[in-house]
């Protein structure tokens, strides 16, 4: 590599430990490890990671169908709160085509065990699951998004502001990871932008 001038981008090992919450009454694994999915909607994962700037860690949380791979639902914000995970999840309802009824898997991280979260998603024919405690083999996909995400992008910049860092996460969630390109193929087809939606999920 030295002699053609390349280098490596080496994987940032800072990790930054999950609070893990008692799994609610009547919640159970019902992915159980298999991440297949014949259809769209029928089966989605979600989770947090953090990306750091200049300015403190920007949060990322995510929803991905796992039938296409495909991020169906994001947010970003300053706060690791219910309103970042609730805005992904309103993000994702707004391209959700039927009305089967459709899985949502997650760790047990308290934005995701809380009672707004669990009565928002029973609210919307929602079917919450939960994996076990600190165990990535439970939600490889959403790990594995983010694995690239800071692979590919995040682990080559040095961002300022957290206002850098979103507007380049926006640009990899969008066109790389979705097209394949830094070039968009189209206008997104989101109906919740990632800062919209905040009036229904306080209400």
């Amino acid at each position: 590599m030295r002699v053609h001038g390349l280098q490596g981008i080496p994987q940032r090992r800072k990790w930054r430990r999950k609070v893990s919450s008692q799994r609610p009454d009547g919640v159970r694994n019902l992915l159980e490890r298999d991440f297949s999915a014949d259809e769209s909607n029928a089966r989605c994962v979600t989770d947090i990671t953090y990306i750091r700037t200049d300015e403190h860690w920007l949060y990322l949380c995510v929803v991905l169908d796992l039938a296409t791979d495909d991020v169906v639902g994001w947010s970003m914000n300053a706060r690791q709160d219910r309103e970042l995970v609730l805005r992904a999840v309103l993000m994702a309802l707004g391209q959700r085509d039927g009305n089967g009824p459709t899985i949502l898997h997650s760790d047990r991280g308290a934005q995701f065990t809380s009672d707004d979260y669990r009565r928002f998603l029973r609210d919307r024919g929602l079917v919450g699951s939960m994996s076990a405690v600190g165990n990535c083999a439970d939600n490889p996909a959403a790990e594995g998004f983010f694995g690239r995400l800071k692979h590919e992008r995040v682990n080559r910049r040095n961002y300022r502001t957290r206002r850098e860092a979103r507007t380049d996460v926006f640009d990899y969630v969008e066109h790389v990871h979705k097209y394949g390109s830094t070039e968009a193929a189209g206008a997104s087809s989101c109906a919740f932008g990632p800062d919209q939606g905040v009036r229904e999920i306080r209400g």
